[in-house]
C-alpha cells in the first residue's frame, strides 16, 4: 500500500490505489491520532508529544524512502520550502493540538480539525488559481461546516468546553490548512516522489522541534508502556504513513479536496473517544457527523457540464 499511496508513478509500476480508498484510510488513521495524542499526554509534556511523533514519523519515512531507493532533495531552496511546510504542517499544529487536548476531549479536538478545509479553501482561492472552487465544492463545504456547528451545539452558545483549548485546536487547523496549500504550490511539482518529500519534511520538522523542546521541557522521568506505545504508533502510523498518503492525495486530487478528509476525522475521533476513553457525547454530535458526511459527498460531485 505504501508504494501505491505514492503520488508519483514510474513507467511500468503498479497502478496506484484509488484516491478515494486512500482518502477513507487516512480519515481512519488521523481520527485515531487524537486518541493517541490524549493517551500520550498522560505521561509526556505537549512539546514532547509533538517532537516524538514527528521524530518517529521521520524515522519511518526515511526507512520507506531507503527501501524504495528514493533520494532526498538536495537543493537548498527546496529545503527552505520543506522547512516552512514542516513548521505549518507538523511543528506548530502538532504542538497546538497536544496543548489543546490538555483542556478538551480528543473528540472535540478532532471536530475542530474539521475546519481545516475551510481554511484551505480561503488560502487556496488567493494562492492557487488552478483550484478555484466549483459550485458543488462550495456547497459541500458549506454543508460540512454546518455539520460542524451542529456537532458543537451552536444553539447552546457553542458548547466547546474550555474555550482556550478549542481555540488552540482551531489555530492548529488554520496552520494545517495553509500548510497543504503551501505543499501544493511549492513541493508537489518539485520532481521528487511523495516518499522523499514526506521523509524530508518530517526530518525538517523533527529538527525544528528538537531545537525548542529541550529549552521548555525536561526529560521524562518514566516511560509507561501505554503512553509510550501510543506515541510510537502516533509517530510511525499517524504521522509518517499518514503524511505519505496525504502527499499523494494533494498531488492526485488537489489541496482543497485532500483537506476534506478532516470532515470525516471527527466521526472517527468521537467514536474512539467514547469507546476507548469513555468520553461523553451529546445527541447532536452524531447528527452533526451525518451532516458532515453529506457535505463531503456533495463536494465530490462533478458538474455534468464540465
Amino acid at each position: 500500500m505504501i508504494a501505491e499511496a505514492d503520488g508519483g508513478s514510474a513507467p511500468g509500476s503498479r497502478p496506484r490505489l484509488d484516491w478515494r480508498i486512500r482518502f477513507a484510510a487516512l480519515a481512519l488513521v488521523w481520527g485515531l491520532s487524537f486518541l493517541f495524542v490524549k493517551v500520550s499526554g498522560e505521561a509526556f509534556a505537549p512539546l514532547q508529544v509533538a517532537f516524538a511523533r514527528v521524530a518517529f514519523g521521520a524515522i519511518t519515512m526515511l526507512a520507506v524512502a531507503a527501501v524504495k531507493r528514493e533520494a532526498l532533495p538536495r537543493r537548498p531552496g527546496l529545503w527552505l520550502h520543506l522547512g516552512a511546510a514542516a513548521f505549518l504542517l507538523n511543528a506548530l499544529p502538532f504542538t497546538l493540538f497536544a496543548y489543546s487536548e490538555e483542556r478538551i476531549t480528543s473528540a472535540l479536538a478532532g471536530i475542530c480539525n474539521a475546519t481545516t478545509p475551510l481554511f484551505t479553501l480561503l488560502v487556496a482561492v488567493s494562492a492557487l488559481p488552478g483550484e478555484r472552487p466549483t459550485r458543488n465544492r462550495l456547497a459541500g463545504m458549506a454543508v460540512g461546516f454546518l455539520g460542524v456547528l451542529v456537532v458543537f451545539g451552536i444553539w447552546k452558545g457553542i458548547d466547546a468546553g474550555d474555550p482556550v483549548g478549542a481555540g488552540l485546536a482551531l489555530a492548529a487547523a488554520l496552520s494545517m490548512g495553509a500548510g497543504w496549500v503551501y505543499v501544493r504550490r511549492f513541493l508537489t511539482d518539485s520532481g521528487h516522489s511523495s516518499a522523499a518529500l514526506c521523509a524530508a519534511q518530517l526530518s525538517a520538522g523533527a529538527v525544528e522541534l528538537a531545537l525548542v523542546t529541550p529549552l521548555i521541557t525536561s526529560l521524562p522521568q518514566a516511560f509507561p508502556p501505554g503512553p509510550t506505545l501510543s506515541l510510537v504508533v502516533l509517530g510511525a502510523l499517524g504521522t509518517g504513513i499518514a503524511f505519505l498518503i496525504q502527499y499523494g492525495l494533494v498531488r492526485d486530487a488537489g489541496a482543497t479536496v485532500a483537506s476534506m478528509v478532516t470532515y470525516l476525522v471527527p466521526i472517527v475521533s468521537t467514536v474512539a473517544g467514547v469507546l476507548v476513553l469513555g468520553e461523553s457525547i451529546d445527541w447532536h454530535q452524531p447528527v452533526g457527523a451525518m451532516v458532515i458526511l453529506a457535505g463531503a459527498a456533495l463536494s465530490q460531485r462533478t458538474n455534468r457540464s464540465k
